[in-house]
């Protein structure tokens, strides 16, 4: 069984870890959205927890549905690798509507903060728009904390 490493961070908080993930995929890293290790949520959690893609997706694959079910079935204590790895993503700061909308690139307040040319035809299976959603989706968090002055 693949197991889950500890949660090495490489950002402090979650405006961090979507920054250098959208650089990731903007240089040129696989990025397949039908594959549980290279898709939106995935990118983002080799970021947090500096699994490779093929261990994400063994991970994901020992529990049925895709990261939208998987956050369904989420239990911190269940024992299953992908929960430790959704457990990493959640002690950043995202929630598990957050990361079931990153997915597919639908939470409403990070969708009114694209320009609404781009917003109609966004797609969530394209390299650009899921840079595109998860830079401006670091810039309301960074909003967000410089308005309560953390």
């Amino acid at each position: 069984m693949t197991q889950a490493r500890p949660t090495p961070r490489v950002a402090k908080t979650l405006a961090e870890a979507l920054r250098v993930t959208a650089k990731r995929i903007m240089s040129g890293d696989r990025y397949q959205w039908t594959h549980m290790g290279a898709c939106n949520c995935g990118h983002l959690a080799q970021t947090v927890t500096l699994n490779t893609p093929e261990e994400l997706h063994a991970i994901a694959l020992q529990r049925a549905g895709d990261w939208a079910e998987q956050t369904r079935e989420y239990c911190a204590t269940s024992g299953y690798p992908l929960d430790y790895v959704i457990s990493a993503l959640l002690e950043l700061g995202a929630s598990l509507q957050q990361l079931r909308d990153l997915e597919r690139l639908q939470d409403p307040q990070v969708l009114k903060s694209i320009p609404s040319e781009r917003r109609r035809d966004l797609n969530h299976r394209s390299r650009e728009d899921v840079v595109l959603y998860m830079e401006t989706w670091a810039s309301l968090l960074e909003k967000e904390t410089q308005l309560v002055g953390v």
